[in-house]
C-alpha cells in the first residue's frame, strides 16, 4: 500500500496509462485509415477491372459486327435471295460460321423471315423480327450490333444442341431471390445484324446477313476476360480473378467454379446486387458472397438494342488474399506499435525513477532524521529544480540541527536555574519555618505590651510600627511557605459568579477601595466550574490588590464573566499606570516585582499563576503603559 502511493509510482501508472491509451487510440485510427485504403484501393481496382471487361465483352460483338460486315461486301448477291444456289448459299455461311465462331448465323429477307438457317437448314421461313438486333436493323437499314434474349421456343429451331446449352438448373444459396423456378431455358446471345445491298439496283436492301453468339454455359468470353485481368493467378488452389454474364439474375456463363469443381453457372445474383443493377440501372462496387466465397465484386447492367436490362457483366477478386495482406500489415503494425510502446514504457520507468531518485534518497534522510540521526544529509545534487531541493532539504537539516543543539544548551541552562530555584525554594522553606516561630512570639509580646499600663504614647507609636513590620514580614514569610508547599487544591463544583460575588464583598468593606470604582459584568447562566473556592478567592486578591496599588489616584476596578468554547473566562481590569512592554514576560515569575523594596514580595502573580494552571486554565495579561492592565484566566466548565 505504502509503494502505490509513492510519487514513482503515481508517476509510472499515469504515464503508462497515458501512453497505451494514446497508443490504442492511434492504433485504431490507423488500423481504420489502413483497412479504409485497402477496401478503396481493391474496390477502384476491380472498378478498373470491370471497365476492361466491359471493353472485352464489347470487342467481340464489335468482332461479330466486322465479320458480318466483310460478309455483306460481297458485290454479286442473287436476287431475290431466295434464288440463291442452297449448295453456294451453305458453303459461304458455313465458312463464315467458322470463321466467327458463331452459334447462329441467319440469311433474313426484307421483313425479318428466315430464309436460310445454317445451324439447321431444315428450320425455315420463321419470323425473326421478335429478337431487338434483328428488328432495329429491319428500321434502320443498317448494322445493329448488341445483347439479346432469345425464347426456348425459338431456341428449339437452331436444333438439340444449343437448346440443351440454354437449359440451366437453378440453384439458390442463401442472400440470393427466392422463386418457384427450378430450370432456366431461354438463351443470351450477342450479336450483329446488317444489311445486304443490291449495288445494281442502287443501293436497295434486298435482306439481311445475322450471325450471333450463344451465352449460356459459353466459356470463352469469361475465361478471356479472367486471363487478361487476371493472368490465372491463383490462392490456395482458388483463382483469384472470376467473370460472370447474368440473364437476369441467373450467372449463364461464369469463370468461377463450385465445390465440386464444375462452373457454378445456374448460380444467382445476390439480392442486394440485383436491386442495384438490373432494377435501379446502376452500377455496383463492392463485396458480395459469390457462390461459396466472399469476393470484392463490380457490376453493371447489359442492355439490349431497345435500351431494356436484360442481365448483368460482373467481375471479381477473392476478398481473402486482401484480407491476408490487410492482416499481416496490420499484424506488422501493431507489432511495432506493440514493441514501442514497450521500449518506450521502459525508458520511461528507468527514466521516472533516475529523475525521482533523490526523493527516495530525501525520503530515507527525513527517517534517519525523525529517528533522531541529525548528521544524516542528502549528499546528491542532481541538475535542475531536484538538485536546488536537495540542497534546500540539506539546508533545512544544518538549521535542525544548530537549533537542537541550540535548544539543548538552553534546556540545560533551564534545568541548572530550575534546579537552582527548587535549592533556594527549599533553603526559603526552611529559613521560612526558623523566623516564623520568633515572628509569631514578636507579634505576641507587641500584643501584651500594647495593654501595659502607663506606656507613653511615644512607646505605643513605636510598638504600632513594630507591630505592623512584623506582620508584614509574617506575610512575607507565610508567601515563601505557600509558593514553596505542594498543596493539593480540593475541586468542586461552583459557581464563579458566586466566589466573585463573595470576593467583591470583601473588596468594598476595604478602606483602600474607597476611591475605586467597581464595575461588574457578570453574565447569566454560566455552566459550573471544577475548582477551590478558596484558591480562586486568592487569585482574586491578589489580582485586585495590584489592580487597586496601580490606581494611585483612583479609578476604576471592571470585573466581567464570559464563556467560550465550553470555557469560562474571567477578566480584571484596571485604569491604572499599566505595566511595561519590557515587563510583561517576567511579571508571573518567581520574586520579580517592580515595587519599592519593602512594598511587595514577588510571589502574588506567580502563585496566582501556578492556582490557575492547577485548575487546567490559563492566566494572561495585556497592558499599555498609563492606559490599564487586563487579566483574563480561563477555567474549564464541568462536563457531562
Amino acid at each position: 500500500m505504502r509503494r502505490k502511493k509513492t510519487v514513482w509510482f503515481r508517476l509510472t501508472v499515469g504515464s503508462i496509462a497515458i501512453i497505451l491509451v494514446a497508443n490504442t487510440i492511434l492504433s485504431l485510427v490507423i488500423l481504420l485509415s489502413i483497412s479504409g485504403m485497402l477496401a478503396e484501393e481493391v474496390q477502384t481496382r476491380v472498378r478498373l477491372d470491370l471497365n476492361s471487361a466491359r471493353k472485352l465483352y464489347d470487342r467481340n460483338i464489335d468482332n461479330i459486327c466486322l465479320l458480318m460486315r466483310a460478309a455483306s461486301a460481297r458485290r454479286s448477291v442473287p436476287t431475290p435471295l431466295e434464288s440463291w444456289n442452297r449448295e453456294d448459299l451453305h458453303r459461304l455461311l458455313h465458312n463464315i460460321r467458322q470463321a466467327g465462331k458463331l452459334d447462329m448465323l441467319y440469311l433474313l429477307d426484307t421483313n425479318g423471315r428466315v430464309i436460310y438457317r445454317e445451324n439447321n437448314p431444315g428450320q425455315m421461313g420463321d419470323d425473326a423480327s421478335y429478337n431487338p438486333i434483328i428488328s432495329r436493323a429491319l428500321r434502320e437499314k443498317k448494322c445493329v450490333r448488341g445483347t439479346a434474349i432469345v425464347p426456348y421456343e425459338k431456341l428449339e429451331k437452331e436444333g438439340a444442341a444449343l437448346s440443351h446449352r440454354a437449359s440451366l438448373e437453378l440453384s439458390r444459396p442463401p442472400g440470393t431471390r427466392s422463386g418457384e423456378k427450378r430450370l432456366h431455358r431461354n438463351a443470351m446471345v450477342m450479336g450483329s445484324a446488317v444489311a445486304l445491298v443490291d449495288l445494281k439496283r442502287g443501293g436497295d436492301c434486298i435482306g439481311f446477313l445475322y450471325g450471333a453468339r450463344l451465352l449460356n454455359q459459353s466459356r470463352e468470353i469469361v475465361d478471356e476476360i479472367k486471363e487478361e485481368l487476371y493472368q490465372d493467378e491463383t490462392y490456395r488452389g482458388t483463382d483469384i480473378g472470376a467473370a460472370a454474364i447474368f440473364h437476369g439474375d441467373i450467372r449463364i456463363s461464369t469463370s468461377m467454379k463450385s465445390d465440386d469443381g464444375s462452373r457454378a453457372v445456374g448460380t444467382l445474383l445476390s439480392a442486394v446486387v440485383y436491386e442495384r443493377v438490373l432494377e435501379r440501372k446502376e452500377n455496383w462496387a463492392d463485396r458480395a458472397f459469390e457462390v461459396n466465397d466472399w469476393y470484392i465484386t463490380a457490376y453493371e447492367p447489359i442492355q439490349d438494342p431497345e435500351d431494356r436490362v436484360i442481365g448483368a457483366l460482373g467481375v471479381g477478386v477473392l476478398e481473402a488474399p486482401f484480407v491476408r495482406t490487410r492482416r499481416l500489415a496490420l499484424g506488422s503494425f501493431l507489432g511495432v506499435v506493440a514493441l514501442t510502446t514497450l521500449v518506450s514504457l521502459v525508458l520511461l520507468m528507468l527514466a521516472t525513477r533516475s529523475v525521482l531518485l533523490p526523493i527516495g534518497r530525501i525520503v530515507k534522510m527525513s527517517d534517519r532524521v525523525v529517528a533522531g540521526d541529525l548528521s544524516a544529509r542528502v549528499k546528491m545534487r542532481p541538475p535542475g529544480e531536484m538538485g536546488l531541493l536537495c540542497q534546500a532539504i540539506d539546508q533545512m537539516a544544518d538549521a535542525v540541527a544548530q537549533r537542537e543543539k541550540a535548544l539543548e544548551q538552553t534546556a540545560r541552562r533551564q534545568i541548572g536555574q530550575s534546579e537552582k530555584l527548587a535549592s533556594v525554594g527549599r533553603m526559603a522553606a526552611g529559613i521560612a519555618h526558623e523566623i516564623n516561630n520568633p515572628l509569631t512570639g514578636l507579634l505576641t509580646l507587641e500584643h501584651l505590651l500594647k495593654d501595659e499600663k502607663g506606656l507613653s504614647k511615644k512607646g505605643r507609636e513605636y510598638l504600632d510600627i513594630m507591630y505592623n513590620e512584623t506582620t508584614r514580614m509574617r506575610e512575607i514569610v507565610m508567601g515563601l511557605l505557600n509558593f514553596a508547599r505542594e498543596s493539593s487544591a480540593e475541586m468542586t463544583p461552583l459557581d464563579i459568579n458566586e466566589v466573585i460575588q463573595k470576593w467583591l464583598t470583601l473588596l468594598r468593606s476595604q478602606k483602600e477601595f474607597d476611591d475605586i470604582a467597581i464595575e461588574e459584568k457578570l453574565a447569566e447562566g454560566l455552566p459550573q466550574v471544577q475548582g477551590d473556592a478558596n484558591q480562586l478567592q486568592q487569585v482574586l486578591v491578589n489580582l485586585s490588590l495590584n489592580a487597586c496599588e496601580a490606581m494611585t489616584d483612583g479609578g476604576t476596578l471592571s470585573i466581567s464573566t464570559r464563556e467560550e468554547n465550553k470555557k469560562v473566562l474571567v477578566s480584571i481590569a484596571d485604569t491604572g499606570c499599566g505595566i511595561k512592554a519590557e515587563h510583561l514576560e517576567m511579571i508571573f515569575d518567581p520574586f520579580f516585582t517592580t515595587r519599592p523594596v519593602g512594598k511587595g514580595t514577588g510571589l502574588g502573580l506567580s502563585v496566582s499563576y501556578g492556582i490557575i494552571r492547577q485548575h487546567d486554565g490559563i492566566m494572561k495579561v495585556k497592558s499599555q503603559e498609563g492606559q490599564g492592565t487586563t487579566f483574563t484566566f480561563t477555567l474549564p466548565v464541568v462536563s457531562g
